[in-house]
């Protein structure tokens, strides 16, 4: 499905650790083979993001070939001191990704700031721009950068397979002020490639669901903590 506010771009970087939750166990991080939704959000809303709207994430084209790299890293041990472990990350990653906003309808005071085409202006910019904020492949260390594209122009790894499945896997998060509930949630998949790109479920269409925690949305006050918004000036 098309969105007259879709927005496509190319992120790339060196490293990238998009976690596997279940090999945290011991301090011991490894990679996903591809990103994860949340991930992919998170970046979009490093490049431009507002609480009036919320970015979806439509699907990823996986551009260079899949290989990983460890190395041996002394984290800090949460009684003090270092700790011993091996990180493994993928290396020398790119991606297309297409995506777009939707209005997020737990914000009714930012009902003002609806506006399509300024957000949609700001977000094309901010992506040309290299984003607003650092851009991260999954952790801190692993800088990223992201620049326009078109999605699916070039040549991918992965074009002329078609069909790869990843198994079970982590999506993204839920959080109170996206889902309309004081509960965190965390969502998990089945992510399936074909010819190298992955088209993303929504968060609400993830069929494995658990309850991270009770957590309560954010409330924004005009006067106390918002200022008010004008349509002219926003």
């Amino acid at each position: 499905m098309e969105f007259k506010n879709s927005v496509e771009f190319r992120v790339f970087g060196k490293y990238a650790l998009f976690t596997d939750p279940l090999t945290r166990i011991g301090g011991e991080k490894f990679s996903y083979q591809i990103p994860t939704y949340q991930a992919l959000k998170g970046i979009l809303e490093s490049v431009y993001w507002k609480p009036t709207f919320i970015w979806v994430i439509d699907s990823v084209r996986v551009m260079n070939i899949i290989q990983t790299q460890s190395k041996g890293i002394r984290p800090i041990k949460y009684s003090g001191g270092n700790d011993l472990s091996i990180y493994t990350y993928l290396s020398d990653v790119e991606y297309q990704v297409k995506a777009h906003f939707e209005w997020n309808p737990n914000r009714p005071e930012l009902e003002a700031d609806r506006n399509e085409d300024k957000h949609f202006q700001v977000a094309t910019r901010m992506i040309k721009r290299g984003g607003r904020r650092d851009i991260f492949l999954g952790t801190r260390e692993c800088q990223g950068y992201v620049e326009p594209c078109r999605f699916g122009e070039g040549k991918g790894c992965y074009d002329d397979i078609p069909e790869l499945a990843f198994g079970l896997m982590f999506h993204g998060y839920s959080y109170p002020d996206e889902c309309g509930e004081n509960k965190l949630y965390a969502h998990l998949w089945h992510p399936v490639m074909k010819n190298g790109v992955v088209e993303f479920i929504r968060p609400d269409e993830c069929t494995i669901r658990k309850e991270i925690k009770s957590q309560r949305q954010k409330l924004f006050v005009v006067g106390k903590n918002l200022h008010a918004v004008d349509e002219e000036v926003i």
